[in-house]
């Protein structure tokens, strides 16, 4: 039986620093005689949350969810587009459930190029773009015919779920109106699209009752959430950023912001993080993809002309605690070694906690490409690595500095040797550092809260013991 690989498509980093890759499980829910849907979710949390909904629709009209191939009646797989190298692995994807299974239906990213993919794989059944949920059922229906036990097929109030039980990503907006050179996201999900802030409290207020100890809030530009709605008021709950932040706090978990542009407003954020009681924790997962301001013009950053480091230092001023986590791309089409220099000199200023670097690589449709002056592989490869490099010894050192440091910790998972692996404020899942617990673990479960002291520090993670 072949397990399903639920995996990211951004295959450049090592998986610790990945920006956005998601873990996600799936267990098998099928009855007998039911018709069993299969799923590959590959690519960021954004499509993930995608692939949770389809699932959740499928499970109410009756379909099981098979978690290998063998016992699934058909497959589907959510692509990523973003990069050459994620389109290859889409593709792969693709291929490798053909083979296993041969009933495929493709969605996702990649979807937006149905001739592109049906090159390369005639045999698919259906291809819908991202976000298509209707178009995907209808996809499903056609291959596999829905019969329903409405005596046995009880879906879970919070629906079906491919992340641990304990956190859940929460997807409060669709689409970006940034023309960054270098990304096609707007060309295949459109412009901004923002929930109703009391609908994403009413799934929120679910996931918590349910047990999620921790919310991950995300969208392609989280701190522009509400902007195309005129930051609407509805029920008692306003859709702003600064207003849902403050709302999800209140709830009793963890509340973790990703994929937030550096927009004057983000101050306002700061102050409610450096309050323990509000529930929002003191991260920021900001995607400054370079520090030159020539560079950031070249990329068509919204944020070319911010001076990020001052910024910076004011969240500093008012949160000392606070975790900053970015991702950078080394080797984008006219970048000097004088332009590079500059954002090693930056980092070294900014020193910033968590770092993800890409090495540039021209996407199919994107405006960078047509860019001069794109710089050789080998010299891409050279600056990545002194890039990584310095930041891992910025890493290093700031955890060092956390030794001895008393700190509330959410158990992630509990080896067959009794360790566990655990995250602390300052990290995302799997995309952050962890915090082991190789002692004492004894009554310890996934999900729970446990306060630790911090004995060893390494490059990116820490160990600590039970207080």
């Amino acid at each position: 039986m072949h397990p399903f690989a639920y995996s990211t498509a951004m295959s450049q980093n090592p998986p610790d620093l990945r920006p956005d890759l998601a873990r996600a499980r799936v267990t098998e829910t099928a009855r007998s005689g039911q018709p069993t849907i299969g799923m590959v979710s590959l690519g960021c949390p954004k499509a993930l949350v995608d692939s949770e909904r389809i699932l959740t629709r499928l499970r109410a009209e009756g379909y099981g969810i098979s978690a290998d191939y063998a016992g699934a009646d058909a497959v589907i797989v959510n692509t990523c587009g973003f990069l050459d190298s994620a389109k290859a692995e889409s593709l792969d994807a693709i291929g490798e459930a053909l083979s296993e299974n041969g009933k495929v239906i493709v969605t996702g990213c990649l979807g937006a190029e149905p001739d592109y993919i049906r090159e390369h794989h005639p045999r698919i059944l259906a291809v819908t773009g991202p976000h298509q949920y209707e178009q995907v059922l209808d996809a499903v229906h056609g291959a596999v015919p829905p019969s329903p036990d409405p005596f046995v097929d009880l879906l879970p109030a919070s629906g079906v779920s491919l992340t641990p039980r304990h956190y859940s990503y929460v997807k409060i907006s669709e689409g970006c109106n940034h023309k960054c050179k270098f990304c096609i996201i707007p060309d295949m999900r459109g412009r901004l699209r923002s929930r109703p802030a009391h609908a994403v409290m009413r799934e929120a207020e679910k996931l918590v009752s349910a047990g999620v100890k921790e919310l991950l809030v995300i969208s392609q530009d989280t701190s522009a959430y509400g902007l195309d709605i005129k930051y609407a008021e509805e029920r008692g709950h306003r859709a702003h950023v600064t207003d849902l932040a403050r709302d999800l706090g209140s709830l009793g978990a963890w509340v973790r912001l990703h994929y937030i542009y550096p927009y004057p407003h983000v101050r306002d954020l700061i102050p409610i993080m450096a309050d323990p009681s509000n529930g929002l924790l003191p991260y920021l997962d900001i995607p400054f993809q370079h520090s030159h301001p020539d560079v950031l013009r070249r990329m068509a950053r919204p944020a070319a002309g911010s001076k990020t480091l001052e910024e910076i230092a004011a969240w500093r001023a008012v949160c000392p605690d606070i975790t900053l986590r970015s991702t950078f791309i080394v080797g984008y089409p006219g970048e000097t070694e004088e332009e590079f220099t500059h954002l090693l000199d930056w980092l070294d200023e900014a020193r910033l906690d968590r770092v993800g670097c890409f090495k540039y690589e021209n996407v199919a449709g994107a405006r960078s490409n047509a860019l001069p002056d794109h710089v050789p592989e080998a010299i891409k490869q050279e600056r990545w690595e002194r890039f990584m490099e310095k930041a891992q010894a910025i890493s290093e050192e700031k955890l060092a500095a956390k030794l001895g440091q008393v700190m509330q910790v959410l158990v992630d998972e509990i080896d067959e040797d009794g360790v566990a692996t655990c995250r602390t404020a300052a990290d995302a899942p799997e995309i952050d550092g962890n915090l082991f617990i190789d002692e004492g673990t004894q009554g310890l479960k996934v999900g729970d809260m446990v306060t630790v002291k911090v004995d060893e520090a390494g490059e990116y993670d820490l160990w600590g013991c039970r207080v």
